[in-house]
């Protein structure tokens, strides 16, 4: 998140009565900790960033995801024995929503996303989980993960890139090309997700392997670039397949509920920045004057702001329901499309609204909102654009 949002600390839309207050409250002492640390630590932090700078320096995200995990909340969600703490996901899902509505441009990085701990590796291999999966859970390492391809898009398993056998070794040979790679310029490893005669295998491919190597950098409208990866000839042990002989051709399975669960994270995340974003509205309408009075009475604004209040309440709901059913052990892919597909829809609007009730003290460079309005539109395309969240819901409904 931007710069400019440092030094706001946490605001809140609400006394915590609203509806959601009801399911929020079982981790409320959990949320209360993350946020005091975000607000002693990571908010003095931020306030020394440059106002023009969108990403912050990669030693400092370092820092916070390192600095998190030591208190626990960084892969919450992970076993004590693993590094993490044994969240439930509903409180993990709470804490995304924290970061989002906290302002803080450090938050995000406090918590495991693109770069973290990946559920594919939770079906590796004991020597796997030990040499890949505990040190992502610490803050210790990064990843990236090679799905998309530049002809497949949100076809994410219609895939190009192939692995054979090394009949020599035993091992494998990957070839092929990934796009829109997140972390690949400073990944300790990749998780490429290639074809094995038809089948999707999902293997782990180190940074230093000669067959690997960084192609195109893609620069977005905010927020971290990202990057093509090519594969030629990358040369891989035969205990390169995550899950061992197992898991090949078992990557598209494992990965459904990989996907469901980041889909809810970041249904989260959107409710947080709306929150986030609805607060400033609220804020500037109580106390900007025009024409003889505060902009907050007429109709016009309290339209803006009243009609963001009712949809992030339902967005939040929503989301806070679906973590809790895949505590209970529903992990249907169409409650997180749902989710997902509400939640980002509606941090679009909510921003863009807010934005209008700003006017062009929200459009200038280094304001909170002209950020959130460039950052937030990626979040209906990350995870599956909302298209896709349509044609999952869809066919669940039995249309398609």
């Amino acid at each position: 998140m931007s710069t400019p949002l440092a030094t706001t600390g946490t605001s809140r839309t609400s006394s915590g009565s609203s509806p959601s207050s009801v399911l929020e409250a079982d981790h409320r002492e959990l949320v209360d900790a993350f946020e005091s640390f975000l607000r002693k630590e990571l908010v003095p932090l931020a306030a020394e960033l440059p106002e023009t700078v969108d990403m912050p320096p990669t030693e400092l995200r370092d820092y916070v995801r390192t600095r998190s995990a030591q208190l626990g909340f960084y892969a919450g969600d992970y076993p004590e024995e693993l590094g993490g703490s044994g969240m439930p996901f509903s409180a993990v899902v709470q804490l995304h929503h924290a970061a989002g509505r906290s302002g803080c441009p450090l938050a995000p990085y406090a918590l495991a996303g693109s770069d973290g701990p990946s559920p594919l590796l939770r079906h590796g291999t004991p020597e796997q989980i030990a040499a890949y999966l505990v040190p992502l859970v610490r803050g210790e390492a990064v990843r990236c993960l090679a799905l998309t391809e530049p002809h497949a898009g949100s076809d994410a398993f219609h895939l190009t890139t192939t692995a054979v056998r090394d009949e020599a070794s035993g091992g494998w040979v990957l070839n092929g090309r990934k796009t829109f790679v997140s972390n690949a310029d400073r990944a300790d490893f990749a998780i490429v997700i290639a074809s094995v005669e038809g089948a999707a295998t999902a293997f782990v491919v180190d940074a230093d392997n000669p067959g690997l190597r960084i192609g195109q950098r893609y620069d977005g409208m905010s927020g971290e670039p990202l990057f093509e990866l090519l594969l030629d000839g990358a040369r891989v042990a035969a205990d390169a397949v995550i899950g061992g002989a197992d898991g090949v051709g078992a990557a598209m399975g494992n990965g459904i509920d990989s996907l469901s669960r980041g889909r809810l994270v970041v249904a989260a995340m959107c409710n947080g920045i709306a929150e986030y974003a609805l607060a400033q509205g609220i804020e500037y309408a109580r106390e900007r004057r025009a024409f003889g009075e505060r902009i907050g009475a007429y109709q016009h604004v309290q339209e803006h702001l009243v009609t963001s209040r009712a949809e992030v309440e339902a967005a939040k709901l929503l989301t806070l329901a679906c973590a809790r059913l895949v505590d209970a052990g529903t992990e249907a892919p169409e409650n997180a499309a749902l989710a997902k597909l509400t939640s980002s829809e509606t941090a679009v609007r909510v921003v863009d609204r807010a934005l209008h009730v700003h006017g062009a003290t929200g459009w200038v460079r280094g304001h909170p909102l002209e950020f959130l309005y460039r950052y937030v539109r990626m979040m209906t395309i990350i995870e599956g654009t909302s298209e896709i969240q349509k044609v999952i819901i869809a066919r669940a409904m039995g249309l398609g």
